[in-house]
């Protein structure tokens, strides 16, 4: 589901329906069953009738907290994708991001506070389909565009414990991957798979046909995807802003190449720490290598862990900033390929 208005980050913190609600949101974040009938099983474990796991996830969808049931792939094992960000003139700032959201390759598309004000993600089948998205952006905007293709992963990982409001730290993965070649077939379940499973008894059966292929041909080719890392995790894939998280700070440091992979390994370490990677500078416009996102429930608490994580990593010498986000002008599941449905 894609966000065509513009959110203002400073939504209270949630209140779950009831038990169903918070267990569904907090516990099938990954590790979601790979089965004809996913939905009949976490209803077993949640004590309930398989229709009330997709009444409730129906519900979930809609209002916000939940944006998809499905795969995040591995960034770089699938297609070609950057993060980007322009400069807008401030009071054309709502005009230009409606641009940019208008491009499907766009699936994340902030403002931020910075002379570089207006950040988002593009994800291609290819780099030569990636290159042409961010020509027209240019081209469409009249603005300033720089992209920062990732080079290093330290942690990339945005599921939440809503039990301790913390980022939660299993399937940790380091270091650079590398790009999987998809058959005809794959291809085809990934365009079905992008947006999202539909919320039926059996999902699976519905992404085959879709695909062109059968649903034991799906499960297996998932299941494989996950043992291999290519999705780094399948389940339900929240939005933290409408579950209490209304500070979201993207933190960057520049530091000397021959010194960020270990800098990094210890920032992705520390605790809050949502994402950690390298990326590409932008010189002369950016001139910062490392990130991380921090996410918490005031500025406030962001910046006092922050300032706790640059003592205990050793990163007060170097140069670095913090953007804040301001507006959400679009979230919605990377697009690796064409075509695919849009789910509820």
């Amino acid at each position: 589901m894609m966000l065509d208005t513009a959110t203002t980050l400073a939504t209270p913190p949630p209140v779950f329906a009831d038990e169903y609600d918070f267990r569904l949101l907090n516990n099938f974040q990954r590790d979601f069953p790979l089965v004809t009938r996913p939905f009949q099983r976490i209803a077993r474990e949640l004590d309930c009738a398989e229709s009330t796991v997709l009444e409730r996830l129906a519900i979930l969808c809609r209002s916000g907290s939940v944006s998809r049931v499905g795969a995040v792939f591995s960034p770089r094992r699938v297609g070609a994708s950057t993060l980007a960000a322009l400069q807008a003139p401030p009071d054309r700032l709502e005009a230009i991001a409606r641009v940019v959201s208008a491009h499907p390759e766009v699936n994340h598309n902030y403002a931020r506070e910075h002379a570089w004000n207006l950040w988002f993600v593009v994800t291609a089948p290819d780099a030569v389909i990636l290159a042409r998205v961010l020509r027209d952006i240019r081209r469409d905007t009249g603005c300033p565009v720089i992209a920062l293709p990732l080079r290093v992963e330290f942690h990339i990982d945005l599921g939440f414990d809503l039990a301790t409001r913390s980022r939660t730290v299993s399937h940790v993965s380091r270091g650079p991957s590398q790009p999987v070649l998809l058959t005809g077939e794959q291809s085809a379940i990934v365009a079905a798979l992008q947006g999202g499973i539909p919320l039926l008894a059996r999902p699976f059966a519905r992404i085959g046909r879709e695909a062109g292929v059968s649903e034991s041909t799906v499960l297996h080719t998932l299941r494989d995807w996950v043992s291999r890392k290519v999705i780094k995790r399948f389940g339900v894939v929240v939005r933290h802003h409408e579950l209490g998280y209304r500070a979201n700070a993207m933190c960057v440091w520049d530091v000397p190449d021959d010194a960020v992979d270990a800098v990094g390994n210890r920032l992705a370490a520390a605790d809050d720490v949502n994402l950690c990677y390298r990326r590409e500078r932008a010189e002369p416009g950016w001139r910062y290598n490392l990130y991380c996102m921090i996410h918490g429930h005031s500025r406030a608490a962001v910046r006092e862990r922050l300032s706790q994580i640059v003592a205990q990593c050793g990163l007060a010498g170097y140069p670095s900033d913090v953007l804040f986000s301001t507006r959400r002008f679009k979230q919605c599941g990377a697009r690796y390929a064409a075509g695919g449905a849009r789910r509820v």
